[in-house]
């Protein structure tokens, strides 16, 4: 019992890293984004394309030829294309611009509403019944959002607007992130889904914006950041969350992701001197509770089915 006790918390030990690798990765989009000025194409470009081809190499040496097992069937090819396009592409380029308008700190707050995205997305298109919990936790993220982007101050947004639409559109991109590679996962490892999603997306933007072309300057600064976005934004904490599904079980290992925005806001603070009142900080626990409390309720509805 205390062997499985020890391995339950090694697990929600590797997840926990991992969450605070997808906060870091955040605050150094913050400094690519603004400090150091650079395009979102061109950024994107590079970090999708460099991304695809490590996770695939990886997956190569992995599983040999069963990687273009993904295109066996219409529907699974389609489910990876759409989830490159609509998934990847959209979630990357609208989290960057939510950055880039506000911080990282509001932009990863606001994408972090993705699993309540997905719930409303399931009553309005299949008019699934929403539970109690649902309700509670869509009023309390709402409160939450509201007490985060005002300050207290309803009459003012405390980010600019276009800030406050690229979040939110993270936030539904981010929806499309978890639903639409489920058809090509369930037959495929994830890490070879994630490998192609990103390979396509990485060919896409680089066809709009080739990253050899007219390029920013490369500076020491410049090499690091990008290799942090790329390790810390996908690679290691990917490889991190599958590695803690070994030894937690997965609902468990997903609480973890409340992480991410804490870390994302404390860094802010350090690095970017983001001066977060009361209210504020009162709006981001509201927002992990009620994202908690959605989990929390389909889960106990779905033991009971």
């Amino acid at each position: 019992m205390q062997n499985a006790s020890h391995q339950v918390m090694k697990g929600i030990g590797i997840a926990a890293l991992a969450s605070t690798m997808w906060g870091i990765s955040g605050t150094v989009l913050q400094l690519i984004s603004q400090n150091l000025a650079i395009p979102a194409t061109w950024m994107l470009s590079v970090r999708t394309l460099v991304t695809g081809v490590i996770l695939l190499t990886i997956s190569a040496f992995m599983y040999g030829k069963r990687i273009f097992n993904v295109f066996a069937t219409r529907a699974m090819t389609i489910s990876v294309v759409t989830y490159a396009i609509f998934g990847l592409m959209a979630n990357l380029l609208t989290f960057y611009y939510a950055i880039q308008r506000g911080n990282a700190s509001a932009a990863t707050i606001l994408q972090y509403l993705s699993p309540l995205f997905i719930v409303l997305g399931g009553i309005v298109f299949l008019h699934r019944r929403p539970f109690r919990s649902d309700i509670i936790a869509f009023v309390i993220a709402l409160l939450g959002v509201v007490l985060s982007i005002t300050r207290g101050n309803i009459t003012r947004l405390a980010i600019p607007f276009d800030s406050l639409m690229w979040g939110i559109g993270s936030g539904i991109t981010a929806a499309f992130y978890v639903v639409l590679p489920q058809k090509a996962a369930k037959k495929n490892p994830p890490i070879v889904v994630l490998g192609w999603g990103t390979m396509i997306a990485g060919i896409l933007f680089n066809l709009y914006r080739p990253f050899w072309v007219n390029p920013p300057q490369i500076s020491t600064t410049l090499v690091a950041s990008v290799g942090t976005v790329v390790l810390f934004g996908t690679i290691l904490p990917f490889g991190l969350l599958m590695e803690a599904t070994k030894f937690a079980p997965s609902d468990v290992v997903s609480i973890m992701d409340a992480l991410q925005p804490i870390v994302t806001s404390v860094l802010s603070v350090i690095f970017f001197h983001l001066v977060l009142n009361w209210v504020e900080i009162l709006g981001i626990i509201l927002v992990i509770l009620a994202i908690y409390i959605l989990q929390e309720g389909r889960r106990r509805k779905l033991k009971r089915v």
